[in-house]
C-alpha cells in the first residue's frame, strides 16, 4: 500500500515513529506530506491507515493481497525434484522417471499454441510475426520504435460498488487495450475504490481513452500520471528451490536488492520484493 498523509513539521516525528514501528518506509518527500509504503496482512494495513487518519490522509493506492502456498518439509515436497537436480549434494537421490516427467511437461508446454491472456500475451519461442506490445520493461517498450508507444499509468477513483471494474476494465477491452498492471483497493474516502492500472498506448490514444471513461457515471477522476512526478512499486513474491549451501548465498543477493524472507522449508525460500519495476527485473 503507498500512502500519502499530511506531514506538517510539527507533527512529522510522530509519523515517522509510527513507520518506524509498522515497519514502513518514505518513498517520497514535500514540504507538507510524506508517502509512505507499506506491505504486510490487511490488519496491519488497517492499524497504520487508522493511526494516521488523525494527521490527514490525501491518497491511497492498495494493490490487495497475492500470496504463494507454503512448502512441506521433507522429501516429500513438490521443490525437492527441482533442488535436488539443482544441487547433487542434497541427501538422497532423484529419482530418473521425477526428472524425465518434468522435462516431458515442459516439452509439451511448449509444443503449445499461443497463451493469450490480458495481462502478458505469450508467443511461440519459434513465431516472431509481430512485435510484441508488452515487454518485461514499462516505460519506453522498444527504444527503437518511434510509434509512440510507451506504457501509461492511470489512476482512476469509482464508486465502490459491485460490478465497477467490469464496466471500467470493458471501455478497455471494447477498445483492444490491452492492460498490463491492475491493482484495486478502497481509496482514502469511504464509499470510493482507487483503481491503478498500467496501459500501453500513445499519448494521443491514451488521452482519448481518458474521454471515454470520463463518461462513466460510477468514475469520479482519472488522471494519467505517466509525464507527472509519481512515486511507483511493484510487489513480488518470489519462490526460490534453494538447499542448505545455496540459502546462503539467495538470502545475500535478497539483502542486496531489498528483498525480505517471508517463508522457508527445507527446500525453498519465499522472498518479497517491493521496489521500482527495473530493481525487480
Amino acid at each position: 500500500m503507498l500512502i500519502k498523509v499530511n506531514a506538517q513539521p510539527s507533527y512529522r516525528a510522530e509519523i515517522m515513529w509510527l513507520v518506524d514501528t509498522f515497519r514502513a518506509k518514505v518513498v517520497d518527500i514535500s514540504e507538507h506530506s510524506l508517502t509512505i509504503e507499506v506491505t504486510g496482512d490487511p490488519g496491519k494495513m488497517v492499524a497504520l491507515q487508522r493511526n494516521l487518519s488523525k494527521f490527514g490522509i490525501e491518497e491511497i493506492a492498495r494493490t490487495g493481497k497475492i500470496a504463494l502456498r507454503r512448502e512441506k518439509l521433507g522429501a516429500s515436497a513438490p521443490f525437492w525434484r527441482y533442488s535436488a537436480a539443482s544441487y547433487p549434494d542434497l541427501e538422497g537421490t532423484t529419482p530418473v522417471d521425477a526428472l524425465a516427467e518434468v522435462e516431458s511437461r515442459s516439452a509439451g508446454s511448449e509444443s503449445d499454441g499461443s497463451l493469450g491472456g490480458d495481462v502478458y500475451p505469450v508467443e511461440p519461442s519459434d513465431v516472431s510475426t509481430f512485435n510484441q506490445v508488452l515487454d518485461a520493461h514499462w516505460g519506453v517498450l522498444n527504444d527503437e520504435d518511434t510509434s509512440g508507444f510507451r506504457s501509461h499509468t492511470l489512476s482512476m477513483l469509482v464508486n465502490d460498488v459491485p460490478g465497477v471494474l467490469y464496466i471500467v476494465t470493458g471501455v478497455f477491452a471494447r477498445r483492444g487495450y490491452n492492460i498490463q498492471s491492475l491493482a484495486v483497493g478502497h481509496a482514502e474516502t469511504e464509499g470510493l475504490s482507487r483503481i491503478t492500472t498500467v496501459v500501453p498506448g500513445t499519448d494521443e490514444s491514451i488521452a482519448k481513452l481518458v474521454q471515454q471513461l470520463y463518461k462513466l457515471v460510477d468514475l469520479h477522476e482519472v488522471r494519467d500520471l505517466t509525464h507527472l512526478p509519481f512515486a511507483e512499486r511493484e510487489l513480488v513474491l518470489i519462490k526460490v528451490a534453494v538447499n542448505a549451501v545455496a540459502r546462503r548465498d539467495v538470502l545475500d543477493i535478497a539483502n542486496i536488492f531489498r528483498a525480505k524472507a517471508v517463508d522457508v522449508s527445507d527446500h525453498t525460500v519465499t522472498l518479497e520484493v517491493n521496489l521500482l519495476l527495473y530493481d525487480l527485473n
